[in-house]
């Protein structure tokens, strides 16, 4: 069985089809319901189980033996970068990662898990060394902290651990994440209210929606983990982005040339965002390339159109 936190989340949901598109059914799905309308995540996929968020936890920290357990991709948390309560975000995020990582590396069991690109705050650099992490908000703090904890535990973990520290994902079954969701859905949704995109206008040096950052696709966010599943023998903290940047109006053309109309406007540069906002974000992919990882990732141009095609169709 493959355990799946997180799982009628947004990455965490995209797992489960991944799993689903290589016949494997055999899944425990984990999430927190509070918001109903995360189901509609799970309603097409296949699994064999269903627990709560915080079942699974009380279950881990007793010791529960849950069955032959081949992996956990540990997807679950709060997810709310404007979430300033600590110790709630500690408890769900950092807590829940360490207890559950416990329990897979004493029973041998691959743990992957989700870390952020957040954790760089303003960057300039995007590579998985210390030096280059200064996290901003609570959120990415409580990344940050599991990952130094990983690290610390590395040299006596004889199983899989390994996380990943995804950059903007876009795609596919997020649609619950309201104002969490990626710029490429919301400029979908304007554009078909209102014929209008609205970017932001310059901000840290750069021009009118030319701040940029590394989209990434879930489906390739989905690859890499399967990959990971597919080779035990790689650990570590990997970035997951593309190893691109591109432009906030180059995902707004993306979105304009598919529906074949709209105009893009600039807004005002929120001033609660100042010194809290990634102006520019590009992964560094040395380190996952290193250990082997094969496959190219999308540009905004293919992938963008790929998930307005999804939505279309869902719609």
């Amino acid at each position: 069985m493959i355990i799946v936190t997180g799982a009628a989340g947004f990455i965490g949901s995209n797992i489960v089809a991944g799993l689903n598109a290589r016949g494997v059914t055999d899944i425990l799905v984990v999430d927190d319901m509070s918001d109903g309308r995360k189901c509609m995540n799970l309603a097409d996929l296949d699994f064999a189980d269903y627990l709560e968020y915080d079942d699974l936890l009380a279950r881990i920290e007793r010791g529960d033996d849950l069955g032959d357990i081949q992996a956990v991709f540990h997807q679950g948390a709060c997810s709310d970068t404007t979430e300033w309560d600590g110790r709630y975000v500690m408890d769900r995020n950092f807590r829940y990662s360490k207890s559950l990582h416990g329990w897979c590396v004493a029973r041998g069991v691959a743990f992957i898990y989700a870390s952020s690109a957040s954790v760089y705050g303003m960057g300039p650099q995007f590579v998985e060394q210390r030096s280059a992490e200064k996290p901003l908000n609570m959120y990415a703090f409580s990344k940050f902290a599991f990952d130094q904890y990983v690290r610390a535990q590395m040299p006596s973990t004889t199983s899989q651990v390994a996380g990943l520290r995804y950059f903007n994902v876009y795609g596919p079954r997020e649609q619950h994440k309201g104002k969490m969701a990626s710029v490429a859905w919301h400029f979908s949704n304007q554009i078909a209210a209102d014929d209008e995109c609205r970017l932001f206008e310059g901000s840290d040096g750069f021009g009118a929606g030319e701040q940029r950052r590394d989209f990434i696709h879930v489906d390739d966010c989905v690859a890499v983990n399967l990959w990971l599943l597919d080779n035990p023998q790689v650990s570590g903290i990997f970035n997951c982005g593309t190893g691109r940047s591109q432009t906030f109006n180059e995902v707004a053309d993306a979105v304009v040339a598919w529906h074949g109309r709209g105009d893009k406007r600039y807004v005002d540069f929120p001033e609660s965002l100042i010194g809290r906002y990634q102006s520019y974000t590009q992964a560094d992919m040395q380190a996952l390339r290193a250990a082997g990882y094969p496959n190219a990732f999308m540009p905004v141009e293919q992938g963008v159109p790929r998930y307005l095609d999804w939505l279309a169709a869902e719609a």
